[in-house]
């Protein structure tokens, strides 16, 4: 039985095994593990109302993880929900965890207003593609990385 469910302001160790889960999955330490933020970063992070992470567990396990942003909108009073990071460990793929995950996230993005959701997905990753397809409309994009600057006074 998978239970799927909001992490709140003080559940650090469910973002903390989240975290782990993303590391392992894709197999990126550097970014996930090299530098982990303290405990009154993620207690802010989590106490906002423009961050949502959620977590699928089985036995009080981690076995998945969504984290989301909330952008609110310029041009007309709404918001979207961006998907940053969507994961499921090995073991536990191919058993309709990340669409609960994702579903969680359909309900929490229709409380709160929002009028989309929004993910990324990598050519190549045909699982991931197949999942999304299956639950909106797809929009080929580029998407570009544009590295911060600091400007000396």
């Amino acid at each position: 039985m998978i239970t799927v469910r909001a992490l709140g302001a003080g559940d650090l160790a469910g973002l903390r095994a989240m975290n782990a889960l993303f590391a392992t999955v894709f197999g990126d330490a550097q970014s996930y593990a090299s530098k982990p933020p303290g405990d009154a970063w993620l207690q802010r992070l989590l106490a906002r109302d423009t961050f949502i992470a959620l977590v699928a567990e089985r036995n009080g396990v981690v076995v998945g993880g969504l984290a989301a942003y909330v952008l609110e909108k310029f041009e007309q009073e709404r918001s979207e929900v961006y998907i940053y990071d969507l994961a499921v460990a090995e073991a536990h793929q191919r058993q309709g965890i990340a669409t609960a995950l994702i579903r969680q996230l359909q309900a929490i993005a229709s409380e709160r207003g929002a009028w989309v959701i929004y993910v990324q997905a990598d050519y190549g990753d045909d699982p991931a593609v197949a999942l999304y397809t299956g639950l909106g409309a797809r929009e080929d994009v580029m998407h570009f990385d544009i590295p911060v600057r600091r400007i000396s006074p």
